[in-house]
C-alpha cells in the first residue's frame, strides 16, 4: 500500500507557479487548466500564507481557459488562443505567463506552439511565456522553479556582458515561504550594504526591465540547498553565470558568514565589507541584549523542536542553537526528499546539532512528529521519576499547534501553512529578521504573564 500525506505543507505545482507569478512585478498568470483549479489553488495560498490577499488579477480575477469535456476530447489549444486574445484586451500587464494544469498536460496540448504563435504576431501586447503546474510533476516548489526556468529560458535578454557587483538572489519561494517578501527585502538590504546591485525578482522593489537584464549578473545567489537549484543550473547553461548555493541566513553569525562568503566569491574590497558587518553587529546586539536579563531571570532556555522545509529547518536550527542558546532535540524536515539526497542535507546541520544523525528526520506526515520525538525522549509514564520533555518550544506551522499543546510547549508558526497569523512585511532573515524572530518567540513565552 502506498504512503499518504496527512495535512500537506505545500500546494501542487499550480499553486507554487501562481504564487510566483503573482509576486512578479506587473506579471499576470493565465491558467490553462480545468475549471476550479485556479480558485482551489489560490484559496490554499491565501488562507495558508498568513492571509495573503489576492493582489492584482489574483483570486477570482485570474484569467483561465476553464478546460471542460469538449477540450478533453478535441484538444484545448483553440480555447487557450481565445483566452489569450481576450486577456490581452482587458488586462493591463507587462508580462503574461501561461500555467498549464494537469488536464492540459495529460491531453497533450501543444502550449509551446500556441505561445510561440502569440509572440510572433505583429501586435503590440505583453510578451508571453509558459510554466508547468501539473500536479503529477511535484509540489509547489516545482511550480516555483518552473516559473524561474521559463523566465531564464524565454524572457531574459542573452548577453555576454557581466556587470561587476550585480547579483541575482532567489531560493525564497513566494507564499510557500510566508515571509518571502520581507526576507528578500532584508537580503537585498544587507547585500546592498556591502556594495552590490541586487535583483530579487519577487518584491515591490523589483521591476521587469531589471529582471529582463538579469543575465548581466556576476553571480547568482541561491539561499536554499534545494529550492531554485535546478533553475540555477539552467541559468548557468544558458547565460554563463555561476551560482552560489547557501542557507538562508538568520541572525548575526549566519548573516556575517553569508556576506563574507559572497564578498570573497566576488573579490570585493574587504575593508568596506567589514565596516558594514561591524555596524550591523553593533546594532543587532544593542537590541538583542535587551532580552538578557529576562532570559536569565525567567529561565527562558528551551529544548526545541523544529518542523520545517529544508530551507528553514537548517537555518532555524542554527539560530536556535547558536543565537538563542537553545537545545534543538528534534528537527523534522517536511519536504518529500529522495533517499540519496538525505545524507548531504543532514550534513548541513553540523555545528548546529550535537548529533545530526540522531536529531534530524524526514517526515511529511504531521501526525508522526510526536512519534519521532518519543523515540528520542521517552514519553512520561506517570511514574515518580519520569522526566517530561520540557521546558520546550515548537517552531513549525499551524499544523503543529496541537502537537505543541500536547507536550505543554510554546509554539510559533513560522513555516507554511500559517493561518493563525497575519503576515504583511515581516521578515526572519538577516539581522533585522532575526530580531523580529526573537521578539516573536519570547513574546509567546511571556504572553500570559
Amino acid at each position: 500500500m502506498g504512503s499518504f500525506i496527512e495535512k500537506p505543507r505545500f500546494a501542487c505545482p499550480l499553486g507554487g507557479a501562481l504564487a510566483a507569478v503573482g509576486a512578479l512585478p506587473r506579471a499576470v498568470a493565465i491558467l490553462h487548466s480545468s475549471q476550479g483549479c485556479g480558485g482551489n489553488s489560490n484559496g490554499a495560498i491565501m488562507g495558508a500564507a498568513g492571509h495573503l490577499g489576492s493582489g492584482y488579477c489574483g483570486g477570482a480575477s485570474i484569467p483561465a481557459s476553464g478546460i471542460s469535456e469538449q477540450q478533453i476530447v478535441f484538444g484545448g489549444e483553440n480555447r487557450l488562443e481565445e483566452q489569450l486574445r481576450s486577456t490581452a484586451e482587458v488586462i493591463d500587464a507587462d508580462l503574461f505567463v501561461v500555467i498549464t494544469g494537469c488536464t492540459a498536460e495529460i491531453i497533450g496540448d501543444d502550449v509551446a506552439a500556441v505561445v510561440r504563435a502569440y509572440n510572433e504576431e505583429d501586435i503590440e501586447r505583453p510578451p508571453l511565456i509558459h510554466a508547468t503546474g501539473a500536479g503529477f510533476r511535484g509540489n509547489s516548489y516545482f511550480g516555483y522553479d518552473s516559473v524561474l526556468q521559463s523566465l531564464f529560458r524565454n524572457y531574459l535578454t542573452p548577453t555576454a556582458t557581466k556587470l561587476k557587483g550585480r547579483v541575482n538572489v532567489w531560493g525564497v519561494t513566494p507564499a510557500q515561504d510566508v515571509f518571502w517578501e520581507g526576507n528578500l527585502l532584508e537580503l537585498r538590504r544587507i547585500l546592498e550594504g556591502i556594495g552590490l546591485t541586487v535583483n530579487s525578482f519577487f518584491t515591490h522593489r523589483d521591476s521587469l526591465p531589471v529582471i529582463k537584464a538579469a543575465a548581466q549578473a556576476e553571480l547568482n545567489i541561491v539561499v536554499s540547498p534545494v529550492n531554485g537549484v535546478p533553475a540555477a543550473k539552467v541559468f548557468k547553461e544558458l547565460h554563463g553565470v555561476d551560482h552560489f548555493i547557501t542557507d538562508l541566513p538568520i541572525g548575526a553569525k549566519a548573516s556575517a558568514e553569508f556576506l563574507r562568503d559572497v564578498a570573497q566569491r566576488l573579490e570585493l574590497d574587504p575593508v568596506p565589507v567589514e565596516e558594514f558587518l561591524s555596524a550591523e553587529k553593533e546594532r543587532y546586539y544593542h537590541f538583542f541584549d535587551r532580552i538578557s536579563d529576562s532570559y536569565s531571570d525567567l529561565d527562558l532556555q528551551r529544548y526545541a523542536v523544529i518542523v520545517a522545509d529544508t530551507t528553514y529547518a537548517v537555518s532555524l536550527a542554527r539560530f536556535a542553537a547558536t543565537e538563542l542558546g537553545w537545545l534543538p532535540t528534534l528537527v523534522a524536515i517536511t519536504d518529500p526528499t529522495e533517499e540519496e539526497a538525505k545524507p548531504a542535507l543532514v550534513g548541513r546541520f553540523a555545528g548546529s546539532l550535537e548529533d545530526p544523525q540522531g536529531s534530524v528526520v524526514f517526515e511529511t506526515d504531521a501526525s508522526q512528529i510526536s512519534k519521532h520525538l518519543y523515540e528520542r525522549w521517552p514519553k512520561p509514564d506517570g511514574g515518580k521519576y519520569s522526566r517530561p520533555f520540557g521546558p520546550a518550544f515548537v517552531i513549525g506551522s499551524r499544523l503543529d499547534k496541537e502537537f505543541a499543546d500536547d507536550i505543554n510547549a510554546g509554539h510559533l508558526s513560522v513555516t507554511y501553512p500559517i493561518s493563525n497569523r497575519f503576515v504583511l512585511n515581516r521578515s526572519y532573515a538577516g539581522y533585522h529578521g532575526a530580531l523580529h524572530l526573537t521578539e516573536d518567540i519570547f513574546s509567546v513565552l511571556v504572553a500570559n504573564r
